[in-house]
């Protein structure tokens, strides 16, 4: 393709002619959106290793490793415009790299059952994190295979095969988190009224509900509706297509793709499992050492052995 001055076009020529996004990325924007993401990403490794979450680095580090590449391929293009691998750099990275940043939902929604009881749960705690994590991974898997496809495409019947592959993936995610609300949601009702769907053993018995973990279920369901948001978004942009008003347009991508996922990791940070999943009578110290095992009804028993001790 023939390198143009974007100052100074020949006629005839325009930006949607030379640009795959259908304009040219704003500066300002991508510098901003790569700075919240750094400083993101730096505070959760910092959190997860001095709380010892080690599930967090997969998940949500994973993610802003992922939404950096993504930003620096918009800031590429804001330079250079015509250069292909920044645009599939971007526009792959960013669809799948949210991915991640669900599954530390799905895992931190298991703990809280864990922690007020699986009788209350249509599911145990087991196979809920099981279910939603493979879910997960088929959706991660798909959206990357289809970014792989239209990147790699020649023509434009790949590029849009590439492109309804990652929309399945992105319509398989949002129907997941539909789904895990709705579950969440019964989860919550069930254990506000009393109402188990089994017997509760000795550990599970219903208390009052600790406001730490008030707190912390508040930060995970303003991430549900950012990422949900998100989601939708991502699913109208898809659908209308490579040639679509969504997808050539900047600010709907700015605001309910960069800023949903922005807020939703900023949520994290302010609202940390290592602060709010703990219980309050139980010393940072032994909360450590009870994060790092996995999660069992053996942990449940260790948490509560510690709190009368």
């Amino acid at each position: 393709m023939s390198q143009y001055n974007l100052t100074d076009l020949p006629p005839g020529v325009t930006i949607d002619d030379i640009s795959p996004y259908g304009y040219v990325p704003t500066r300002a924007i991508s510098f901003l959106f790569l700075a919240l993401f750094g400083l993101s990403t730096a505070m959760h490794l910092v959190q997860a290793v001095y709380f010892r979450l080690w599930f967090l680095l997969p998940t949500v580090v994973l993610c802003g490793l992922g939404e950096l590449t993504g930003w620096s391929g918009r800031l590429w293009s804001s330079y250079n415009i015509q250069e292909d691998n920044a645009f599939l750099m971007q526009i792959t990275t960013t669809i799948i790299s949210p991915t991640p940043l669900i599954a530390a939902n799905f895992i931190m929604l298991g703990r809280i059952i864990l922690r007020l009881g699986q009788s209350y749960s249509r599911l145990s705690q087991r196979w809920y994190t099981r279910i939603f994590l493979t879910c997960d991974i088929i959706a991660l898997i798909a959206q990357g295979a289809g970014g792989g496809i239209a990147s790699s495409a020649d023509d434009k019947a790949g590029s849009d095969l590439g492109a309804n592959i990652m929309l399945g993936g992105i319509i398989f995610q949002l129907v997941c988190i539909i789904i895990y609300s709705t579950l969440a949601a019964e989860f919550l009702w069930h254990y506000a009224k009393d109402r188990p769907f089994r017997a509760a053993i000795a550990y599970e018995r219903r208390s009052q509900t600790p406001y730490r973990l008030k707190v912390m279920l508040l930060g995970m369901g303003i991430m549900t509706v950012l990422l949900l948001i998100r989601s939708i978004y991502r699913t109208a942009e898809l659908a209308d297509g490579w040639d679509g008003i969504i997808i050539n347009t900047e600010w709907p991508f700015d605001i309910f793709d960069g800023a949903m996922i922005a807020l939703a990791m900023i949520t994290l940070n302010v609202i940390h499992p290592g602060w709010f999943l703990v219980p309050e009578e139980i010393s940072d110290e032994a909360a450590w050492k009870i994060h790092a095992k996995s999660t069992s009804a053996e942990t449940m028993l260790e948490y509560r052995e510690v709190a009368a001790a």
